[in-house]
């Protein structure tokens, strides 16, 4: 008899958790746990340190601050760049830092990374985050701290590097679209990442990224303006707009991109652009359509 009620309570475990399998499916582009805060640089706005400290847990929250995007070399407790974050209330604060991929890949290293409910990556070029941490011991940790429903947040070069690829990535300069760095973190899959976008002109520069590699997902933020991602949708925030480049959506006849603005929402899963009303409704204009088939 015993056996038998075991048997049973085992086939009800193995159902519940074979119907979670099917019906919970984790998110295809973003995070499936944990938060994205992708300001497109200059971040002033408190709203946006607040939003990131909040989803670290508060302002007793530990936080780690990586600003090896920096040209300095060294960087410690007394870097002056973290008075913005103290100002905007956050009182666990550790700087961690490397350009040695061996040290990237040490325990001692990513201890601090392996107790952190925040990570920001503050601005420079992105490349010497990809050089320092991409796929070592250090970036695995960066996706555990997502997985136990942490957040990663980054600003400019910091914000670029959280895409699959890596936009302005060239070591020769940062006007190079597609350089000799093309892989990011990939914290948001099969897209790419610009910043600065409207206060430099670079509105523009994404559909040259677009157009050779079309499955991705271009994505432009504006200065002191942030997406803020969880699971397969984002929420914009700050000061700015947002680009979003997609090579089967059009403004007629021939827009290759469009904006959001803040409030908006989009989905990254479908693709869709959301504006908040009574109702949750699509934006103006866009419209399906490839961009090869545009009047020219």
């Amino acid at each position: 008899m015993r056996s038998m009620k075991g048997l049973r309570k085992g086939f009800l475990i193995f159902f519940v958790l074979f119907i979670f399998v099917i019906f919970v499916k984790a998110s295809d582009v973003g995070p499936s746990n944990g938060f994205l805060v992708i300001v497109g640089g200059a971040m002033r706005d408190p709203d946006i340190f607040a939003r990131f400290i909040e989803l670290a847990g508060g302002p007793d929250a530990p936080i780690v601050i990586i600003p090896t995007a920096g040209a300095g070399e060294n960087y410690d407790q007394y870097w002056r760049g973290l008075r913005r974050y103290r100002e905007a209330g956050a009182k666990n604060l550790i700087v961690v830092h490397t350009r040695d991929r061996a040290v990237a890949d040490s325990e001692e290293f990513v201890r601090p990374i392996q107790t952190a409910r925040g990570v920001f990556f503050t601005g420079g070029r992105q490349w010497r985050l990809a050089d320092s941490y991409l796929n070592t011991r250090t970036h695995k940790e960066f996706l555990a701290l997502l997985d136990r429903g942490g957040v990663i947040g980054g600003s400019s070069a910091g914000a670029t590097i959280q895409g699959s690829f890596l936009v302005r990535g060239d070591t020769k300069g940062n006007t190079t679209m597609i350089g000799d760095h093309v892989e990011g973190f990939g914290f948001l899959k099969n897209v790419g990442i610009d910043q600065h976008l409207l206060k430099r002109n670079r509105q523009f520069d994404m559909i040259e990224v677009i157009e050779k590699y079309p499955e991705l997902l271009g994505i432009g933020i504006d200065e002191d303006t942030a997406i803020v991602v969880q699971g397969d949708r984002f929420e914009v925030i700050g000061q700015g707009y947002v680009a979003i480049y997609d090579q089967m959506k059009l403004i007629p006849p021939s827009g290759q991109f469009y904006f959001l603005a803040p409030g908006d929402r989009f989905d990254l899963k479908k693709r869709e652009a959301l504006r908040p009303s009574q109702t949750m409704r699509p934006l103006d204009r866009v419209k399906a359509g490839e961009w090869s088939k545009r009047k020219k």
